[in-house]
């Protein structure tokens, strides 16, 4: 028997990268996908005729409502919610517009709220649920031209914390991922002097891969493997932070 048999699994942020890895990990563990991206096509690459792919901006409620409407109407609930979609860039705070801040704010931390706030509702009906919010280790220890990134996976974490206290009596467990630097796509916008000067400083030595961080978004989702996590942050991070 697979993990996630008669499950039925929405990640956002699913094209590629971490999301990409733990739908592949899902669908293996026997999960039915609903995947969302910008790309929409990228996720209807990934998918089986049991599971399905949408278009989302995760920047816009009324975007996110909709794919939440259209998940429930195709497959009639939702277990588990991944969110993992983002963006990175580099600007110091001395240059960073507010139009630059209130982008990354946007969609890597207000599309995680409205994820949630649309899903939570029907997992605190079902009395279950797992909710799982990619954040970051820099929501820890910061970077130089990042202050806007750290800032939003930050405040990733803290909501974290508190949804898990709020939703925990429903039996709905939510937890956050903390990866160090993984090799994809998003490393395309920082520089490769940063790429470097953060790889020496890793005591692994390398990023890690984007299949190399879906086992603990499995861990997680999965019973009774991950029923007593409630609130945590892991982080699969190279040993950037420990």
């Amino acid at each position: 028997m697979n993990k996630l048999d008669n499950k039925v699994a929405l990640i956002i942020g699913a094209a590629s990268g971490i999301g990409q890895a733990i739908a592949k990990l899902y669908q293996a563990e026997g999960a039915t996908l609903a995947l969302a991206d910008l790309n929409q096509n990228a996720c209807a690459s990934l998918c089986t005729a049991e599971d399905s792919a949408y278009r989302v901006d995760v920047s816009s409620a009324e975007s996110v409502q909709a794919l939440v409407n259209a998940v429930v109407e195709r497959h009639g609930r939702i277990d588990i919610l991944v969110n993992s979609a983002g963006i990175l860039n580099e600007c110091p705070i001395t240059e960073m517009s507010p139009d630059i801040f209130d982008q990354m704010i946007a969609v890597n931390l207000r599309g995680v709220f409205l994820a949630c706030h649309y899903v939570a509702p029907l997992m605190v009906e079902q009395r279950s649920g797992r909710i799982i919010n990619i954040a970051s280790q820099l929501a820890h220890k910061g970077a130089i031209g990042m202050s806007h990134y750290s800032a939003a996976k930050a405040g990733i974490l803290g909501m974290t914390k508190s949804m898990a206290r709020e939703l925990a009596p429903y039996n709905v467990l939510t937890n956050a991922i903390a990866p160090g630097p993984i090799s994809t796509p998003l490393l395309g916008d920082v520089s490769s002097e940063w790429i470097g000067e953060k790889e020496a400083e890793l005591p692994l030595g390398r990023f890690g891969k984007p299949e190399e961080v879906a086992p603990s978004a499995l861990l997680l989702a999965a019973s009774p493997d991950g029923d007593l996590y409630l609130g945590q942050a892991l982080g699969p991070n190279s040993g950037d932070v420990m």
